[in-house]
């Protein structure tokens, strides 16, 4: 699957969790940078990327992740 087809897929998925699009999506975007993206929207983006793209996360695979970039990437790598 292509990059920018994920990143709009992910854009989307935050900003249905989130409730708001104040975000610019880069590779260096952390949920520190985005209003409301606290522990418990966390995992409702996780699971919600999860069933978009029909995959599952490693809890060690999580952990690594260091910014969208790294998600797009771990993404793209499973499907």
């Amino acid at each position: 699957m292509e990059i920018t087809t994920i990143k709009e897929k992910v854009s989307n998925v935050l900003t249905t969790i989130l409730e708001h699009s104040n975000f610019e999506m880069s590779d260096e975007l952390t949920a520190k940078d985005v209003d409301g993206w606290d522990s418990l929207s966390h995992m409702m983006i996780i699971t919600k990327i999860e069933e978009e793209f029909g995959i599952r996360f490693k809890l060690r695979e999580l952990n690594k992740l260091k910014n969208m970039g790294a998600l797009v990437s771990l993404i793209q790598s499973k499907s």
